[in-house]
C-alpha cells in the first residue's frame, strides 16, 4: 500500500509580489528551495495563514538570496501582498517506508524569508 505524506514544507514566509498576468505558479527563493528539498517544477500546496485559502501550483526557482515569494496567475487572486503562507509538498511511498520518512521542515524569518 503507498500512502502520500509530507515531504517538504517551508512554515511561514511572506508573499512578497502576486503577478496576475503569468502562466501561473508560484515564485520562491531558490535558498529556501534548496534548504526546502524543492525542486522546479515540483507540486506545491500553498495555505494562506491570513485568510484561508488553499491552492496548488508548481514551483518556479526565484532569484537566490531576495527572500521572493511570488504567487502568479490566477494564484495570486488567493493571496495579497504581505500575506503569511505555508508551502508544502508530498511523496507517495509505501506504507513501512512512511514510518521511518522524516521530512524537510525549514522555519524561515517571516520579515524577510531568509533562513536564520
Amino acid at each position: 500500500m503507498f500512502i502520500e505524506v509530507v515531504k517538504s514544507k517551508i512554515h511561514r514566509v511572506t508573499l512578497t509580489e502576486a503577478n496576475l498576468n503569468y502562466i501561473g505558479s508560484i515564485t520562491i527563493d531558490e535558498d529556501l528551495m534548496d534548504a526546502a528539498n524543492l525542486i522546479e517544477n515540483e507540486k506545491v500546496q500553498i495555505v494562506n495563514i491570513n485568510n484561508g485559502e488553499r491552492l496548488e501550483t508548481y514551483v518556479i526557482k526565484g532569484e537566490r538570496g531576495t527572500g521572493q515569494i511570488c504567487l502568479n496567475g490566477p494564484a495570486a487572486r488567493k493571496c495579497v501582498v504581505g500575506d503569511v503562507v505555508i508551502i508544502m509538498s508530498y511523496a507517495s511511498m509505501d506504507f513501512e517506508v512512511a514510518k521511518k520518512f522524516k521530512p524537510t521542515v525549514i522555519f524561515p524569518d517571516t520579515t524577510t524569508n531568509r533562513l536564520v
